[in-house]
């Protein structure tokens, strides 16, 4: 069974349905899906004050949410999945503590949905699709006390890890299509400065294809 945790913000629930719905029509795998909502994490409490979204830094307890052991998923909610999950996860490689895919790039936007400060940063994205080797010693650093101390530079750029520990995905696994343009090779799509569902960003590239797996939400099939 996969374990797939996704970052979940009430303030944009529809992105985290419409991107589980992606999921589950294509996955040929059983899944275990857990939405990463703050209200819901009793062991932690969130003390940062500069996310953009309620999962900046929730993300980094997937290891201590999965007891130390196997392997879990970590994937943003404004994604949107074309191809089956199972062959993200079949990408595992014991020697990391970590993958995921290795941006290099310069937002185009300083500003980003509802507001929110958007900087250029070592890693940047690094951290919105993470398959995580939640077993390995070096994460076992990950508390709910670490993760609430540390600063985001300490996690989002992987600090607690060398560089030897973090494997590398294909960037076809975590798309950025309003930075990158579109791309019809690409297996994971993320709308990183917003998703389709804000107003202001309803037309960026490949956003007809969020349009299209919401409206699959919202219509019953007929037989």
């Amino acid at each position: 069974m996969i374990r797939l945790f996704i970052g979940y913000d009430p303030r944009e629930a529809v992105v985290y349905h419409a991107c589980v719905n992606s999921i589950v029509r294509q996955a040929s795998e059983p899944l275990a899906i857990t939405p990463l909502a703050l209200k819901n994490l009793a062991s932690y409490t969130e003390r940062h004050r500069d996310g953009s979204n309620q999962f900046t830094y929730s993300r980094f307890l997937v290891p201590h949410l999965a007891g130390w052991a196997g392997w879990a998923l970590y994937i943003d909610g404004d994604m949107l999945l074309r191809e089956d999950i199972a062959e993200l996860f079949k990408l595992r490689d014991e020697s990391k503590a970590v993958l995921c895919v290795h941006h290099d790039y310069r937002t185009k936007l300083r500003k980003k949905y509802l507001g929110a400060r958007n900087e250029d940063y070592p890693r940047k994205n690094w951290s919105s699709v993470m398959l995580w080797n939640c077993a390995h010693p070096a994460n076992r650093v990950l508390t709910p006390e670490f993760v609430q101390g540390a600063t985001g530079a300490q996690l989002h750029r992987f600090t607690w890890l060398g560089d030897g520990e973090i494997g590398e995905l294909p960037k076809e696994w975590n798309w950025l299509p309003d930075e990158f343009g579109p791309n019809e090779r690409a297996k994971l799509v993320h709308w990183t400065l917003g998703a389709p569902c804000f107003r202001e960003f309803a037309d960026e590239a490949m956003a007809e294809e969020w349009h299209s797996e919401r409206r699959l939400l919202n219509t019953p099939e007929e037989r």
